[in-house]
């Protein structure tokens, strides 16, 4: 069973930065494929980014070459810092971890991108 708490969600206006963290609980937690969702009102839930076993990484399109993911396996810790923030990028972010074809899930965290 893993837990997942994320912070640094704010309110942000537009060609902001932001940095959310997520702090896993448990162990193994290098084993677990990292991920950051997020989900828009009236919007299904979305792939942002992905911080696979070793620190490979990818990310969907309206994000890429603006959001950058990393993972500190020493503090169970995913980052997602985020640049030039839009108004289309205000959303509940989620942190997710997979191992096999489990996942668990953080409470989430509001971004707000609004002059």
């Amino acid at each position: 069973q893993v837990q997942l708490v994320e912070h640094g969600g704010a309110l942000v206006q537009p060609g902001g930065s932001l940095r959310l963290s997520c702090t896993a609980s448990g162990s193994s937690f290098r084993d677990y494929v990292m991920s950051w969702y997020r989900q828009a009102p009236g919007k299904q839930r979305e792939l942002v980014a992905e911080i696979r076993r070793g620190g490979g990484t990818s990310y969907s399109i309206p994000v890429h070459a603006r959001f950058t993911a990393s993972r500190d396996d020493s503090a169970n810790t995913i980052y997602l810092q985020m640049t030039n923030l839009k108004p289309e990028d205000t959303a509940v972010y989620y942190c997710n971890a997979r191992w096999s074809s489990t996942d668990f899930w953080g409470q989430g965290t509001q971004v707000t991108v609004s002059s």
